[in-house]
């Protein structure tokens, strides 16, 4: 999502010194991403709904992201009408859509379904680039994708067994979210160079606050807004340690290591979010959750490996 002062495969590190405290920040980043399912499972044993937990969310976030992009755009030149319009079309993509969605969805599915569904978004991105813009896959590439997305089905079966349609419902959704975000990463590459990662993330993200806060006004009256004070605390902790501290530090591990190397530590994500699930939720570890992360994150490591190849 970012530039980096390393190679352009983030393969090659400028300095060894920034080596570990890149590949810190990037788990750290990826860790906190996790703990938002489980932030969002534990609102919802409080009777709020996915649109009045969003709402709380971008609340808190929403003047986190406004100093982002102030800062980060400090003596560059102003956005033209063309950005706008593109900033406007990524926050609704990359950050409204795709954290409606994926809210929604965890009403119905485990948190560690909902990670390993969000974990595809680099096959979803390559599929794009194939419809959207003709990119050819090699052979190697679409193996990857087999085994990634054999992994996601073997636990949705299980779960389906379990949960029966609200275990489609929530999958579904959460699809969404992950095609929704694809979206983002798919079209934002030209903005990104244009204004930077930490700008545009910023005033995306900033835009799919305010959806969301008028997507609240609009659907619920003002007394949805009363919800129970833990509601209130979980969102707090949504908006800074699961939203707006990942991206941060995600953006400085890529600053210091690369996106492709920050991209590959991110595969503690799911592990994090299944260990997560099992402690605080008490979601049951099963083989079939055991089988279906190895084959998710065997598929995206075939993946990396086969785009530095």
């Amino acid at each position: 999502m970012g530039s980096s002062t390393a190679a352009a495969d983030g393969l090659v590190i400028a300095s060894p010194r920034a080596v570990w405290p890149g590949l810190l920040l990037a788990a750290l980043g990826a860790i906190a991403f996790s703990g938002k399912a489980i932030i969002v499972k534990l609102a919802y044993r409080h009777g709020v709904d996915a649109v009045t937990l969003i709402m709380y969310r971008m609340l808190f976030a929403l003047p986190l992201f406004l100093f982002l992009a102030w800062w980060a755009g400090r003596g560059k030149p102003a956005l033209t009408g063309r950005d706008w319009r593109i900033v406007v079309f990524l926050g609704i993509t990359g950050y409204y859509l795709a954290s409606f969605l994926d809210f929604a969805g965890l009403a119905y599915v485990t948190a560690s379904l909902e990670r390993l569904i969000l974990y595809l978004n680099p096959t979803l991105v390559l599929a794009l680039g194939v419809v959207l813009f003709k990119k050819r896959v090699s052979r190697n590439q679409v193996l990857s994708l087999a085994v990634s997305y054999a992994g996601v089905l073997l636990v949705f079966g299980h779960e389906v067994t379990l949960m029966g349609a609200d275990a489609a419902l929530g999958a579904l959704l959460v699809f969404g979210s992950a095609v929704s975000y694809a979206l983002y990463l798919a079209f934002s590459g030209e903005e990104v160079r244009r204004l930077g990662a930490m700008r545009l993330a910023g005033l995306a993200t900033t835009v799919a606050c305010v959806l969301c806060l008028v997507q609240f006004a609009v659907l619920r009256p003002l007394s949805a807004a009363v919800v129970a004070p833990e509601v209130i605390g979980l969102s707090v902790l949504n908006a800074t340690l699961c939203t707006f501290a990942p991206v941060l530090m995600v953006m400085m591990a890529i600053e210091r290591i690369g996106a492709g190397a920050a991209a590959q530590v991110g595969m503690i994500g799911p592990l994090s979010t299944i260990l997560m699930g099992i402690l605080i939720l008490g979601e049951p570890f099963t083989l079939w959750v055991a089988a279906g992360t190895a084959l998710v994150m065997g598929g995206i490591w075939m993946l990396a490996r086969a785009r530095a190849a």
